[in-house]
């Protein structure tokens, strides 16, 4: 029995190391190997339920591999058969593009999903042949045959008999215990801090002696302001990345190209500056992804209760930014079979009378996080040589949330109530409690800008795109865009992004 690959990061080795008869004093390299391989042996495809963490992993036992992805998709892993019934497989897609056996080519219908959504959904990918392992499933290959199981999947129970108060007393319980866990005391860590709850309250609960933003010149764009303030209130040394048109644009292929798939995502761009900035100052970041998806943190799921069971009609996650009829204008090769919303069905099928908020969450859950959030955190963070943990991606924290009400994580005025109340015993109300923006760029106004968007005007017109794009379409749309509607921005980095992706990896390569 060999464990062939892994990545990630398991919280409770020490309760593990315990249980199995581990040595605690190996260094986290060995000891997770031994984890992972005798919790096998004991336990079996029951492994993952006995893993608090990140993990992707592979597991050659006797003629048979076994592949396991964690609960939430924090770390990516795909798979490949060859046309000689080989398994080519790994936690990064150049792991498997490298391999014989290996077969580039592009499949172009996750481009009319990626239109929509702005980054890569389901299991799909755009190589051909080439499959994500979802969330919370393995992967058995014997005998030629790939069997896929899928061993957990969010559920909710919502539980009426306890106060706001109750809640917040349970998750800010959590958060010290995920704190405790989310590093040993030889480590040392920084965080990441945005003008939000998520952020700040991870850095006020966490020993982190210093805080990362990233800040412009743009000042109505800039959080970082608002995060010097939270850092001075923590007693943390804060350090600002400014990020200037010029690098966010000169860095697109770097992106493209270490994110392995296109997404449109602007605040990738962002990150990846974020993450590069403090590569250079430690190794080891905290980042507060998850509570928003579990705790109803978009101001848009305060709109749940109107769309009602109309939801799975149109309600494919975070972003859904073109619609078919503009696709098909837009797209030399449509196929009206290939829509976002069957991506999701199972979804609506699994959430079944349950209120259209828990809905919403769920679809961000298992669609948004993984193929946008979790996929940009993990690919961008490596690519810098910086590892992230995420305190409040753990299925405790989760279990929290699948039991709240959703009246207690959203009402008419405000979102993520109970977390922000839990928050507040540790912060000042004016952050608990301050409005969320997400993380802004100042995209919509540089990308009109003839001093920075030479290259997205050079793949706009460019042969490759039209490969795949009605050209003159794409140039309406970009010249209403410049002419004063900047609410296209969106589909135009959409579509220059992919651009950008498709150079990097058939045309370059």
């Amino acid at each position: 029995m060999e464990l062939k690959t892994y990545r990630g990061h398991i919280r409770n080795w020490e309760a593990l190391c315990g249980e199995l008869g581990i040595s605690k004093t190996l260094s986290r390299e060995a000891r997770e190997k031994a984890i992972l391989l005798k919790g096998y042996e004991a336990w079996g495809m029951e492994l993952p339920d006995h893993l608090y963490g990140m993990f992707a992993l592979a597991i050659e036992d006797g003629g048979k591999t076994v592949c396991f992805r964690d609960h939430f998709g924090t770390k990516p892993f795909y798979y490949y058969l060859t046309a000689d019934g080989r398994l080519l497989y790994g936690t990064m897609l150049r792991d498997i593009l490298s391999q014989e056996g290996f077969v580039k080519e592009l499949n172009e219908e996750m481009l009319q999903i990626y239109l929509t959504l702005t980054y890569v959904a389901g299991e799909d990918t755009f190589f051909k042949g080439v499959k994500k392992l979802m969330p919370g499933c393995a992967l058995t290959f014997e005998n030629g045959s790939i069997e896929i199981t899928r061993y957990w999947k969010p559920e909710f129970h919502p539980d009426e008999s306890r106060t706001l108060e109750q809640w917040a007393d349970e998750i800010h319980s959590t958060v010290q215990q995920m704190m405790r866990e989310v590093k040993t005391p030889d480590e040392t860590a920084e965080s990441f801090l945005s003008g939000g709850v998520d952020s700040s309250y991870v850095l006020a609960m966490s020993d982190a002696k210093r805080a990362d933003s990233c800040g412009y010149d743009e000042e109505r764009f800039d959080e970082s302001r608002i995060a010097a303030v939270t850092a001075k209130l923590l007693g943390v040394e804060h350090s600002v990345a400014k990020i200037t048109p010029e690098m966010f644009f000169d860095i697109v292929p770097y992106v493209m190209f270490n994110m392995e798939q296109p997404l449109g995502d602007a605040s990738a761009i962002v990150f990846t500056l974020g993450c590069n900035a403090t590569a250079q100052h430690t190794k080891l970041c905290y980042s507060g992804e998850g509570a928003d998806e579990f705790f109803g943190g978009y101001n848009m799921y305060r709109n749940a209760e109107r769309y009602g069971d109309n939801l799975k009609t149109f309600y494919v996650g975070n972003t859904n930014i073109m619609k078919e009829e503009e696709k098909q204008r837009l797209l030399l090769h449509y196929n009206p079979d290939v829509l976002p919303i069957n991506l999701v069905k199972y979804i609506y099928d699994e959430t079944e009378g349950l209120d259209p908020l828990t809905k919403m969450s769920d679809v961000d859950i298992q669609i948004w996080l993984e193929g946008d959030i979790y996929l940009n955190v993990d690919k961008m963070s490596t690519a810098a040589g910086l590892e992230i943990r995420m305190p409040l991606t753990d299925r405790r924290v989760f279990d929290i949330a699948s039991r709240m009400p959703s009246r207690f994580k959203v009402t008419e005025e405000q979102n993520k109530v109970a977390f922000r109340t839990a928050a507040a015993k540790v912060l000042p109300e004016e952050i608990a409690f301050r409005k969320k923006l997400g993380f802004i760029v100042p995209i919509r106004l540089w990308l009109a800008d003839e001093n920075y968007n030479a290259d997205v005007r050079r793949l706009l017109s460019s042969e490759i795109a039209a490969k795949f794009f009605r050209t003159e379409e794409l140039q309406a749309i970009y010249s209403e865009y410049v002419g004063g509607n900047s609410d296209l921005w969106r589909k135009i980095w959409t579509i220059y992004t992919f651009l950008v992706w498709y150079e990097e990896y058939f045309v370059k390569r």
